[in-house]
């Protein structure tokens, strides 16, 4: 069934809202008009454009998860309503349980079962459409509610109160009401403090228009311009404290109402889209016009408005309805930012957020109110701007409604399956396909099982970006990394139904998976920055997110589990190898054994296509692989040097894929540091992804390994070996959002050595972060593309140890 979405023809009395109209495909009404309110408001409707404004959405794809709905809120502003909800998901995972073996509990050879079992999580759902819908999308909610117990629903916003009569009657809830800017703070800090991507510097003419920024670790102080009807400049200095430092009568009312005067343009879109071709110069007298050219001894270049709309007092002439319109953008965008500086100056302030009705994402605003930021500061402070801006006032009053189970405790995350992400809009697109663009937006935050903290040994954690590489400013790379996606899609949704072989329907939700995915691809084509930075990161995530929709969690668990089982049986034979060598070259064949097992990653086209066409390609033909020294980066004489020195405190080991690489390249390394007194902290995956080790896959591993080897026994019994989740369900890894209880474990155990392994981890992420301690990144190419583009070939090594200048003598 698919949900068709109309407002009704507004009645004498222009209400602007109409009843849900669900219908089969095909069978949509003609567009409605706006001529029954035409009498009634003096022939306004007259100037408005004819759009047919009804959709064809399948309902689960608007409301998701309504049934299980538990609170709502709703920010009504003079156009646009955001509502918000909290629902429980219920979404397969992948668990493992290991077999009893001494009670011969396992008829096979196995070491541990694989199940998918039902869970339970929370998700956050927020979604934004026009006033025009509201009516229609009450009506829908009401009739889809069914578990709900909630009897109240928080109201904020300037229509909280004009449609308090409609949201008790079709709801049955009671409204609420919540003070506009309190909700409004509340929501900008938690969208800062949970989404790593939400603010953005607006370049208009860069390459990429939007360019992201790193959030700092303490998002406090900082300064809020809401820019409504009126200007509002609010100091915030903690999740409780904010004050109304100043503001100005002055604002994007004031852009709409005199620029309805001057051009006798009604719509606010309509005047932004005539300022978008307008020249100002036309208009304003620059100082050039004065002074004949530069004011040299005052610092005026020509080219600066000396008066804005100067030109019309003395010009004998009509001027056009778009230089006026751009004109008064400048002159309303200059005063906003001018006073935006001086008060950040006053209040010693470096970070300013631009949000509210005038910014909603118009690129013709952002770039004035960026230009007048630039000018006034010299460029000291940027002008921020947030991606999920028009959600705010909404988050922030569903916040004041679940204050009693304090979600500021978890950490959330973007659910990048669920939403739908910041969509360009190009001044020159035509004002009606702009509104129809933006009818419905989604963002939806599950709610994550820890909270997530930055690493403390991160040398600067304000200037900490995972990303090795920027695909939104990287057109080539980006092209080739859509295209590798896109293409690997067949093998992905090959992989996830042979994961589930006795469910029927499999087959079927693979299917859509393919289309949803393949749908996101297609949108980053032509958006990629419409969920923050666009990396390979974000992409692997992506597909992750499309993969659990769809309860594929764990689509590699089965060839996880073959080789985890194949690559036991030679562990023993591994370290006695090893343990037969000298000292020096133990240390050599360690390091090689890693990079040979990190070799097996399935998330690899040129090694899934060897490991699929040769079942016995194994872990000695992988060191065969391995390209020779001197490797494509190489620090293994400055560690082996390192070596000969004191034993590190404590090493955090982030490691990468199971089978051959955890078992036979990273655990003899881990026994060599247990034995050199090194304590060890292994960090792997909450999650799944591909065909990465998970926490719980490793607990039973390490255990039946300790059952082999004593020094692995020792280590766990004496608490020197200890094995955390990350936090993460990625092949690449955020050092700026792990498991608080991996952070605080690190911190208390003084770690002075952290090793990050594989090419997720250490290349695509984290290449370039610098810490406080000893670093060791260790990764072995296996992309042919991005091994040319580093001056390597296919199965290049990457060894690269780093220590901070202070440790330069740890060796001595």
């Amino acid at each position: 069934m698919y949900l068709f979405l109309r407002p009704r023809p507004p009645t004498r009395a222009c209400s602007l809202i109409g009843p849900a109209d669900v219908r089969l495909p095909g069978n949509v009404s003609t567009p409605s008009t706006m001529a029954e309110c035409s009498q009634a408001d003096g022939g306004v409707a007259s100037r408005h454009h004819t759009m047919d404004k009804s959709i064809t959405l399948p309902p689960d794809e608007i409301f998701r998860n309504l049934e299980n709905a538990k609170r709502f809120a709703i920010d009504i502003g003079g156009s646009l309503t955001k509502l918000a909800y909290y629902s429980t998901v219920q979404h397969k995972v992948a668990k493992v349980r290991s077999f009893d073996h001494s009670a011969k509990e396992a008829a096979s050879d196995k070491l541990y079962e694989i199940s998918v079992q039902e869970e339970v999580t929370a998700r956050l759902h927020f979604i934004k459409f026009e006033n025009a819908y509201i009516e229609t999308c009450l009506d829908f909610i009401k009739d889809h509610l069914v578990n709900t117990d909630t009897k109240v629903i928080k109201a904020t916003g300037g229509g909280a109160h004009k449609f308090k009569e409609l949201l008790e009657r079709k709801l049955r809830l009671k409204v609420d009401k919540e003070d506009e800017m309190t909700c409004l703070i509340k929501g900008c800090n938690f969208v800062l403090r949970n989404i790593p991507h939400e603010a953005f510097v607006y370049a208009k003419h860069a390459d990429s228009e939007f360019r992201f920024q790193t959030t700092q670790p303490d998002i406090f102080p900082y300064l809020l311009v809401n820019i409504g009807s009126g200007v509002s400049i609010v100091k915030v200095e903690s999740e409780d404290k904010f004050e109304r430092i100043g503001g100005s009568s002055i604002g994007g009312g004031t852009f709409w109402g005199l620029g309805a005067l001057l051009t006798k343009t009604k719509r606010f879109d309509e005047l932004l889209q005539l300022a978008s071709k307008g020249q100002h110069t036309n208009v304003d007298m620059l100082v050039k016009d004065i002074y004949g050219g530069s004011y040299g001894s005052l610092g005026l270049t020509g080219d600066l408005i000396a008066s804005s709309f100067g030109k019309s007092a003395t010009a004998d002439k009509e001027f056009s309805k778009e230089d006026m319109a751009k004109s008064l953008l400048h002159m309303i965008s200059n005063d906003i930012g001018q006073l935006a500086c001086l008060y950040a100056k006053l209040h010693q302030l470096s970070r300013v957020y631009f949000g509210g009705f005038f910014i909603r994402g118009h690129p013709v605003t952002m770039h004035t109110i960026t230009y007048s930021i630039n000018f006034f500061t010299k460029g000291e402070v940027q002008a921020l701007f947030l991606r999920h801006e028009g959600y705010l006032g909404a988050i922030g009053a569903f916040l004041k409604g679940a204050e009693e189970d304090n979600p500021n405790q978890y950490s959330w995350g973007e659910n990048y399956a669920g939403s739908s992400g910041l969509m360009s809009i190009s001044p020159e697109m035509n004002p009606m396909q702009r509104a129809r663009s933006g009818t419905f937006d989604m963002l939806e935050m599950d709610r994550l099982e820890r909270q997530l903290v930055n690493l403390h040994l991160l040398q600067d954690p304000s200037s900490y970006i995972p990303d090795t590489v920027d695909l939104t400013e990287d057109a080539p790379a980006r092209e080739y990394w859509l295209d590798c996606f896109e293409e690997a899609l067949d093998g992905v949704v090959k992989r996830a139904v042979a994961s589930q072989p006795d469910m029927a329907e499999s087959v079927e939700r693979a299917e859509k998976f393919r289309h949803k995915y393949r749908h996101k691809l297609q949108t980053l084509r032509h958006q990629p920055f419409a969920y923050g930075s666009l990396t390979v990161r974000s992409l692997l995530d992506t597909r992750e997110h499309c993969l659990n929709e769809f309860n594929f969690p764990d689509p590699y668990s089965k060839i996880k589990q073959k080789e985890n089982d194949g690559a036991l049986k030679y562990y023993r034979k591994a370290v006695r190898c090893l343990e037969s060598l000298e000292w020096e070259q133990r240390q050599f064949a360690l390091v090689r054994g890693v990079l040979a097992g990190n070799v097996f990653d399935w998330g690899a086209k040129a090694v899934s296509d060897v490991l699929e066409s040769d079942p016995e390609f194994g872990f000695e033909e992988a060191k065969r692989q391995l390209e020779e020294r001197p490797w494509l980066v190489d620090s293994y004489d400055q560690w082996l040097q390192r070596l000969k020195g004191r034993p590190h405190k404590c090493a955090l080991f982030f490691v990468d894929n199971s089978g051959v690489d955890i078992i036979l390249g990273v655990m003899p390394f881990v026994r060599e540091l247990l034995a050199r007194g090194t304590e060890v902290v292994l960090a792997s995956n909450s999650g799944p992804a591909l065909n990465d080790v998970t926490n719980g896959e490793l607990q039973i591993l390490t255990e039946r390994i300790a059952a082999m080897d004593p020094v692995i026994q020792a280590g766990l019994r004496d608490d020197r070996l200890t094995l955390i989740p990350s936090g993460s369900s990625s092949p690449c890894l955020d050092l700026s959002r792990l498991d608080k209880v991996l952070a605080m474990v690190v911190r208390e155990r003084h770690t002075d050595l952290v090793i990050i392994e594989g090419m997720g981890r250490a290349i695509h992420t984290n290449y370039y972060a610098t810490l406080s301690c000893e670093s060791l990144k260790m990764a072995v190419i296996k992309n042919s593309w991005l091994a040319d583009r580093l001056g390597g070939k296919l199965f290049s090594v990457v060894f690269k140890y780093e220590a901070p200048a202070a440790d330069a003598d740890v060796a001595v």
